[in-house]
This record gives C-alpha cells, sequence and structure tokens, in this order.
C-alpha cells in the first residue's frame, strides 16, 4: 500500500516537543515544515510555549500546534497531567527535541506506554571539545540537521531540509496577510529602498557587541541610505534603543504587536544584523539574509543561521574562542577582545556586500 494511501488508522500520528529557546524553537520550523511537507502521510503535533506559536503559522495542513503555559504544568504532578493531555491525541511516535528534565519525563510516560520515542544528540562531547580549540576543530553538525536526524531515524525515512521550500511559504504567508498595523509603524517600502534590521541584544552578555560601536554601526548603515529598524526586548533594552532613534533609525519596542508583527516586518526586511541570537534565527526562518556578529561563541559549534553561509558571519579567529558553547561563561581575558577588535566600519562594509550579492 503506498505511503500516500494509508487509512488514517495507519498514519503516523508524530508529538514533536520543544519548549524554548526562542532561538532553538526557530531552528525546529524548517525542519517541521520540510518534513511535513515531503510526507503527506504524517500527522505532526508540535508542543511548545504558547509565546511561540505564531512561529508555526502557514505550516502544511498536516501540521497541528499546541501552546502551553508551563507554569500551567509544573513538578512531577503537573507534568503527568501535561502527559495525560497530550496521550489523548493516540500518538504512535514521540519525537523529544528538547531532552531536558521535562522532556525526559514526558516521553518516558509516552515510553512505558509502549510508544516509540526518538531524541535528539546534542553532540555535548563533540561541542565541549571545541571550546579553545575553534582554529583546529571541524566544522560541527548544524542544530537543524540534528532535529532532521532525530526524525529520519525515528520514522525511518529520508528527507532534505528544505530552505528554498520555507521562503515560498513565507512569501505566501506575507501575500495573505495584512501589513496594514505594521505599515502604520514603519511607512511604506518604495522601490529600490533597502531596510536593515538591526538587534544588538543576546541572552548572555558576551554574546554582545559593545553597544556604542552597534550604534555607530547603525548610523553608518543610515549614511549609506538605508532605512534601520531596532529589535530588542524588556525595559531596559527599549530604553537604549530608544537613544538611537533618529530620522531613518526606529525602534520597534513597544511599536508592533506581538511576535508575529515581528516576523511580519522581518520578512520586509533586506538584512538583519545581528548577534548569536534568536533574532538571528527568526530572520532566517522567514527567508531574510541575515548578518551575524560572533565573538564567545562560535559558528562551528554548528548554531549559525538555518541557510546562511559563511559569507553571513563576521567574526575575528583567536586561539580562546569560543570561551564556551553557549557564551555563558566570562572571557579569560576580562576584555571580550573578540568582540571589541571587530570595527563598525567593517560591519557596515561587509553589510554592503551581502545587500550587493
Amino acid at each position: 500500500m503506498s505511503l500516500f494511501c494509508k487509512k488514517e488508522s495507519e498514519l503516523t500520528r508524530l508529538l514533536v516537543m520543544r519548549f524554548s529557546a526562542m532561538g532553538d524553537v526557530a531552528m525546529t520550523v524548517p525542519v517541521i515544515h520540510s518534513l511535513a511537507s515531503q510526507n503527506s502521510n504524517i500527522r505532526i503535533t508540535v508542543v511548545t510555549r504558547k509565546r511561540f506559536v505564531p512561529m508555526y503559522e502557514w505550516m502544511p495542513a498536516n501540521v497541528n500546534v499546541i501552546g502551553i503555559d508551563l507554569d500551567d504544568y509544573k513538578g512531577i504532578t503537573g507534568l503527568t497531567k501535561l502527559y495525560k493531555e497530550l496521550r489523548k491525541h493516540e500518538f504512535n511516535a514521540v519525537a523529544d527535541i528538547h531532552d531536558v528534565l521535562r522532556t525526559k519525563y514526558v516521553r518516558f510516560c509516552f515510553r512505558m506506554a509502549g510508544v516509540k520515542v526518538g531524541v535528539i544528540d546534542k553532540g555535548r562531547d563533540d561541542k565541549k571539545a571545541l571550546i579553545g580549540h575553534s582554529q583546529d576543530a571541524k566544522e560541527l553538525p548544524l542544530m537543524t540537521e540534528r532535529y532532521a536526524d532525530v526524525f529520519r531515524k525515528l520514522l525511518n525515512i529520508d528527507f532534505k531540509v528544505d530552505y528554498n521550500g520555507r521562503r515560498a511559504v513565507m512569501e505566501r504567508f506575507v501575500l495573505q496577510s495584512s501589513l496594514v498595523e505594521i505599515r502604520k509603524f514603519t511607512g511604506t517600502k518604495a522601490e529600490g529602498d533597502k531596510w536593515i534590521g538591526i538587534a544588538p541584544f543576546a541572552a548572555h552578555a558576551q554574546k554582545v557587541y559593545p553597544l556604542d560601536k552597534m550604534r555607530l554601526t547603525a548610523q553608518l548603515m543610515l549614511e549609506k541610505g538605508y532605512k534601520v529598524f531596532l529589535f530588542g526586548a524588556g525595559k531596559e533594552e527599549s530604553e537604549e534603543l530608544k537613544t538611537w532613534e533618529c530620522d531613518g533609525i526606529k525602534s520597534t519596542c513597544g511599536k508592533l504587536n506581538g511576535l508575529r508583527d515581528e516576523l511580519l516586518l522581518m520578512t520586509q526586511l533586506d538584512l538583519m544584523i545581528s548577534m548569536d541570537s534568536a533574532n538571528m534565527h527568526m530572520a532566517a526562518m522567514v527567508g531574510t539574509k541575515t548578518l551575524s556578529i560572533w565573538g564567545a561563541t562560535h559558528s562551528k559549534a554548528g548554531f549559525t543561521a538555518y541557510g546562511q553561509g559563511r559569507d553571513n558571519i563576521i567574526d575575528i579567529d583567536m586561539p580562546c574562542r569560543p570561551c564556551s558553547i553557549y557564551g555563558n561563561k566570562p572571557c579569560q581575558f576580562g576584555d571580550l577582545r573578540c568582540m571589541n577588535q571587530i570595527e563598525p566600519r567593517a560591519i557596515a562594509e561587509k553589510a554592503a556586500a551581502i545587500l550587493r550579492s
């Protein structure tokens, strides 16, 4: 019997679990879209945090997304409640692409019920070996491929993560969405205009390019004739970005209606300049070119933006890099030299080159 003619009872009903962080969730999107579009016999349900649900808009019809508030499922009692709610969907395969305590418990419950389970191999040992040895180390697999490998092994199938397919879907997403609200903030983009996003923040200070230099970078982009939109979150970031604003440089903080509008604006950008951060992954997810700045972390660890190459990265090769895989360890020299030696003009020139390509 053809895979595409199976009875409903014979279809693969797959549960996918990934709750955080925002950038990691964004990296799942092209993988799940590719899996679903290339395998219509699989019914996929993604469970994630409620605020991340907009990332999965315009998925194929065989994808369903459940957004939850993790505060509703605290402790063993809460996770057991979550398991029982999910069990009602009669999944016959579970993919844990997070592999943290809460997902370990939920997948254990499914396994005890006889459901086939697949778990991500995060390559922790290989990543640990990379610390301080990036010059000699080989590049590790992309996280998108690690996600895809879970599905390949669990479901015994082969599929390709298709960047162009996802980009085409996002173009349709824009066509079918109303840009009226965001245009009240952005204005209308005229033919020949270039819009640049700058996301200067990251979860850890060691991943942040010095703000005074990034502010100068924004000014240099403005001087080149580009319109600049600043991305940040929270009160402190919002207050900082307010001081950068001028004619041609606008902060998005508090101006857009949630993540969906941010993603819509990102589809209108010609380039996103960011750190090794969630904004890099979200911009790439919607098919926008990125230029990412790397310091304490390293692109060889597998966290580069999906569909973006070495030409979309700016960093300085140093024997001490990376300090850590996630940027959560302080610089051993105390001066973050890997970031401070990158000049704003070099970033602006690299951005202009990407826009010309």
